[in-house]
C-alpha cells in the first residue's frame, strides 16, 4: 500500500478542486450519496472529530470518519465506527481511484487520491453520516466538494500554513470560511476578530444561521461529585485532557444540537458515553515508556504550542525536559517561545523521512529566546534524547514539536 500511495506524493500539494471533481464525476459521484459534517480549523479539528464519531457511533449510527495525518499507518484515516479500514478494503478502493485516471491528464495529488478513496469506501459501506476533517485551509480543499453538508464547523483560526493560505488572520479565515455552503447551519469556536469579522461575512452572504460557541465550563456532578465539564446545561464526563477541551467539546455538543434540529436521534446518553470513549492520539495523551511518565503532544504551531504549555503550568512540576523536532516549515520561534521557560532543558531531534529544521539551528535559536535554559544539547536520533530525558529525576519530559515525530515514535514503539 505504500509503495501504491508513494507513486503520487511526489505531485506534492496542489490545492484546487478541479481534479477531483472530474475523479469523482467518472467514479459516479460517491461523495453526493454521503451526508456530512465538515470541519476546518487549524487547532481543534482533530478532537472535534474523535467527539462527533465516537458520540454518532454511540448513538446508533454508521458513521464515517476522514482525517489527516495519521500517526503510523495510512488507514488510520478512513474509519467506520472507530475501526480503521483494512488494508484490503484500502487496496481495493485505491484501484478503483486509480482506474479512473487518464494517463494523459494531470495527475491527482496523494490527499487527492486518499480523499477519492475515502468517499468511495463510505458511499459503499452505505455509512449514516460522514465526519470528514479539511486537509489544508478549506475553499481549495479536496475535501470541500460538497454542497450541502448538514454542518459546517470551523474550529479556530491562528497562523499556520502561511506558504499556502496567506500570512495574515483574515486570509486565513476566508480560506477556511471556504467550506460555507448557501443556507448550510455552520457552528464557530473563539476567533480572533479579524478572523471573526471575514467569517460573519461569508456567512452573511451565503445566508447561513451561525452558532458562536463560548467554551463549557468545569462542574461536579451532584450524583457522583466527578469533575466534568457542562455546555448549554448538559454535563459530560471530559477523558482528552487540556482546558483547551472545553471549546473543542463545546463544539462537538452545537454541532449535535443541529442535527437533533434536523431529526438526528442522539441522546444525552449517547453523548455521555460518546464523550468517555473519545480518543485522540499523540494529543496530550500520557504514555509510559521504559517504565517512566512520558507527555506526547504534536505542538505543531504556535497556538498549540501554547495549549501545551499551560497544560504543563497546569502539573505544577519543578522543571520540563522537552524533547523537540520541527519540520522545516514551521514558525520555530514562536512556538520555542511559547514552551521553553527558564530552567527548562531541551533536547533537539530530527525528524526521519520528512523535511525537518536543522536541529543545531533551533539549538541557537532556543539560547537567543531563552538564555537562561538549564540544559540544550542536540541528538542525531530521537531514542538517545528520549533516553537522556527519562534518565533524569525531578522533570517532567515532553516530546512535541511535530505529529510526524510522533508518529516515528509510535511506530518504534510498536516495531518493539
Amino acid at each position: 500500500m505504500d509503495k501504491f500511495l508513494q507513486r503520487y506524493q511526489q505531485f506534492g500539494i496542489h490545492l484546487g478542486l478541479q481534479r477531483i471533481q472530474q475523479l469523482l464525476e467518472r467514479l459516479g459521484n460517491p461523495h453526493l450519496d454521503v451526508p456530512i459534517i465538515h470541519i476546518a480549523g487549524t487547532n481543534g479539528k482533530g478532537s472535534v472529530c474523535a467527539y462527533l464519531s465516537s458520540i454518532l457511533t454511540q448513538a446508533g449510527y454508521r458513521v464515517g470518519r476522514y482525517i489527516s495525518p495519521h500517526l503510523i499507518d495510512w488507514t488510520e484515516r478512513l474509519c467506520i465506527n472507530e475501526h480503521p479500514i483494512s488494508k484490503i478494503d484500502f487496496l481495493q478502493v485505491l484501484q478503483q481511484v486509480e482506474n479512473a485516471i487518464s494517463p494523459d491528464e494531470l495527475p491527482p495529488t496523494l490527499f487527492e487520491v486518499v480523499t477519492i478513496a475515502a468517499w468511495l469506501y463510505f458511499a459503499q459501506k452505505k455509512v449514516d453520516i460522514a465526519v470528514i476533517e479539511v486537509g489544508l485551509g478549506g475553499r481549495l480543499d479536496a475535501t470541500n466538494v460538497c454542497d450541502y453538508p448538514l454542518v459546517s464547523v470551523i474550529t479556530s483560526i491562528s497562523l499556520d500554513h502561511q506558504e499556502y493560505l496567506g500570512s495574515t488572520l483574515a486570509e486565513i479565515a476566508f480560506e477556511k470560511a471556504g467550506i460555507l455552503k448557501p443556507r448550510c447551519p455552520v457552528v464557530v469556536g473563539i476567533l480572533p476578530p479579524d478572523a471573526e469579522k471575514i467569517v460573519q461575512q461569508q456567512a452573511t452572504e451565503f445566508n447561513c444561521p451561525v452558532t458562536w460557541v463560548k467554551p463549557a465550563i468545569w462542574t461536579k456532578n451532584q450524583n457522583s461529585l466527578q469533575q466534568v465539564a457542562k455546555y448549554q446545561g448538559l454535563e459530560y464526563p471530559l477523558p482528552l485532557l487540556g482546558e483547551i477541551q472545553l471549546i473543542n467539546s463545546a463544539i462537538a455538543i452545537a454541532t449535535l444540537q443541529i442535527l437533533r434540529q434536523q431529526d438526528w436521534k442522539i441522546s444525552q446518553e449517547a453523548i455521555a458515553r460518546g464523550m468517555e470513549k473519545a480518543q485522540w492520539p499523540g494529543r496530550l495523551q500520557w504514555i509510559t515508556w521504559q517504565n517512566q511518565r512520558l507527555l506526547i503532544d504534536g505542538a505543531h504551531n504556535p497556538a498549540a504550542a501554547v495549549a501545551l504549555r499551560q497544560y504543563v503550568d497546569s502539573l505544577s512540576e519543578n522543571r520540563v525536559s522537552w524533547v523537540m523536532g520541527m519540520l522545516s516549515t514551521k514558525d520555530h520561534t514562536n512556538i520555542l517561545k511559547a514552551v521553553l521557560r527558564p530552567g527548562d532543558r531541551l533536547y533537539l531531534v530530527p525528524i526521519p523521512d520528512h523535511p525537518y529544521a536543522d536541529p543545531e539551528q533551533l539549538a541557537t535559536l532556543a539560547k537567543t529566546l531563552c538564555p537562561n535554559l538549564n540544559h540544550c544539547q542536540v541528538y542525531l536520533s530521537l531514542i538517545p534524547a528520549l533516553e537522556a530525558v527519562t534518565g533524569e529525576k525531578n522533570t517532567l519530559p515532553v516530546l512535541c514539536g511535530s505529529l510526524y515525530l510522533l508518529g516515528y515514535f509510535f511506530q518504534l514503539l510498536e516495531n518493539n
